[in-house]
């Protein structure tokens, strides 16, 4: 519209001029050389505006057939670009689709209409990469880096062929490089972090860590618990070496986690080893209140090693108040109670969990059942329906679990990858097997405990044989001790109680064995000699 009004307006403004001219006529004489010209105002300037015009498209003609080369060649440079781009599209089009073929002939087009443009080499190397010609995608991603362009493109292209390969070392190489260039890299720094963890080069990947959030490539809360998570990393690999620094570095992970359950664990097990009870107190306290944690509750039972049971049990009722209603503080209140053999807290801590019970609380029920009547017979109830109950939470990264928690996850190496949570999949796990021990000495003292002729039911047979039979898989999953004919006496234990309950030493006692247990040979102690993965999901 105004673009019209414009125009209208041009037009109204050169119709009032002629108008105007032809109004006022006049004449123009031109006297040149002998030659004499004499005509009207409108005619003259009517004949200078078409000598105009034909100068203009004089000029116009004379500048195309100067500049047609040019023009043709640019024409033809344009198709040939947008044939290449129209390839790029196919080859890119065909690569999300799995079709290698179409991806490769588009990248052979793209290459040959485009050349050295980046995007041509990256279809090229997606193209090798669909097909299977690893070396081939890696001989594009190689020459990409001469190109300062497209060399962090290179690199990257390099780090992951050399991780699908195995080769952790070309892939650590190509990742520093990156990173060297441009430290604000987020793949880059974390692979570097990443295999620095599992170097046990700590305090590296914290000087990693700190160049990456100095390009800004980290927010602050990102930051603070990457930082957190390698401070407890590092603090849990000094903590025998050096634990004044351990200590330092656990507290400070703490004070940038406070909900870290590693950091706090180890800082209030370290503060309260030297001394600092109050502060310890306080930081486990923190932590337990966002994530009950067995491990908070065992540090905090522990802050003082020479305290009774019975002081133990009084401390862990000032923990689990910051969470009285979570199974785990009823499960920490249960385990203090039975080590002060106060049976009733115990039974009254678990009596709330026994509608749906989890496996670790059924074993504390057979320990309280051995230990509070010494009833074997429904301490081995209580174990065998600890084989078929719901799962207790553990440590679990990209579907491992394992025993303690760790930096990094020990499948893809990702950073902060450990969660407390239950694992899908499994039937047990490393934490079920430590209290089963307990059980079993539970079960074991119950036994010295009877009269020589009173029936124990099944017969326990001290001798080697027969102790590595009772530990062996029962068949079809059946979880009963099949009953000699006749009862025997039992055979004193090595060693008597001492203690606060504690066994130095027991017979052997059958028990259910627990659901993952594979046969002989691949019980948990294979994993601790490194035998068996740890617990796959």
């Amino acid at each position: 519209m105004i673009r019209l009004v414009v125009y209208l307006l041009v037009l109204s403004a050169v119709a009032f001029g002629i108008a105007w001219l032809a109004d006022r006529p006049g004449a123009v004489v031109i006297d040149w050389q002998g030659w004499q010209v004499e005509t009207s105002i409108l005619v003259a300037a009517s004949a200078l505006l078409a000598l105009l015009a034909a100068t203009i498209l004089l000029w116009t003609l004379l500048r195309l057939i100067v500049r047609s080369p040019d023009s043709i060649a640019h024409s033809w440079r344009s198709r040939r670009r947008n044939r290449g781009w129209s390839a790029v599209t196919r080859g890119l089009v065909a690569v999300g689709s799995g079709d290698a073929v179409g991806a490769r002939r588009a990248a052979n087009d793209a290459q040959r209409l485009l050349g050295e443009e980046p995007l041509a080499k990256l279809l090229a190397a997606q193209a090798a990469q669909l097909s299977g010609d690893a070396a081939g995608a890696e001989a594009v991603f190689r020459s990409m880096t001469e190109a300062p362009g497209t060399r962090l493109l290179g690199l990257r292209g390099l780090h992951v062929e050399a991780r699908r390969r195995g080769d952790q070392g070309a892939a650590l190489q190509a990742a520093e490089e990156a990173a060297r260039h441009e430290p604000g890299l987020a793949w880059a720094a974390d692979a570097v972090i990443e295999a620095r963890c599992l170097n046990g080069d700590f305090a590296g990947a914290l000087a990693m860590l700190e160049r990456e959030a100095a390009h800004g490539a980290l927010d602050r809360a990102t930051h603070r618990r990457r930082r957190a998570v390698l401070l407890a990393a590092q603090a849990q690999a000094l903590e025998l070496s050096d634990p004044a620094s351990a200590r330092e570095k656990a507290q400070e992970a703490a004070r940038l986690a406070p909900t870290l359950v590693p950091a706090a664990e180890i800082a209030g097990r370290l503060l309260g080893a030297s001394g600092d009870i109050r502060k310890a107190a306080k930081i486990i306290e923190v932590a337990y209140a966002a994530t009950p944690h067995p491990d908070l509750a065992d540090a905090y039972l522990h802050l003082r090693p020479g305290d009774a049971s019975r002081e133990r049990l009084k401390r862990v009722r000032t923990l689990t108040a910051h969470q009285p209603a979570h199974p785990e503080s009823a499960m920490a209140l249960a385990r203090a109670a039975l080590d002060a053999q106060d049976y009733e807290v115990a039974r009254t801590a678990l009596a709330p969990l026994l509608v749906a019970p989890t496996q670790r609380t059924c074993l504390l029920m057979a320990e309280l059942e051995a230990g509070e009547h010494g009833d074997v017979g429904k301490a081995r109830e209580w174990t065998a329906r600890a084989v078929r109950a719901q799962r207790d939470p553990a440590w679990v990264a990209d579907g491992v679990v394992a025993e303690a928690w760790g930096p990094v996850s020990p499948v893809t190496g990702r950073l902060d990858a450990y969660e407390w949570k239950l694992p899908p999949g499994l039937a047990t796990t490393p934490m079920l097997e430590n209290e089963a021990e307990r059980v079993k000495l539970a079960i074991a003292a119950a036994i010295e405990s009877r009269p020589l002729a009173e029936p124990v039911g099944p017969v326990v047979d001290l001798s080697a044989d027969s102790a590595a039979a009772s530990l062996a898989p029962e068949a079809e999953g059946k979880t009963d001790v099949t009953a000699s004919p006749a009862p025997a006496p039992v055979k004193p234990a090595a060693a008597k109680a001492t203690g606060e309950g504690a066994v130095k030493a027991s017979p052997v006692v059958a028990m259910p064995h627990l659901p993952d247990d594979p046969g002989p040979g691949g019980s948990f102690a294979d994993e601790q000699s490194g035998t068996r993965p740890p617990y796959p999901v």
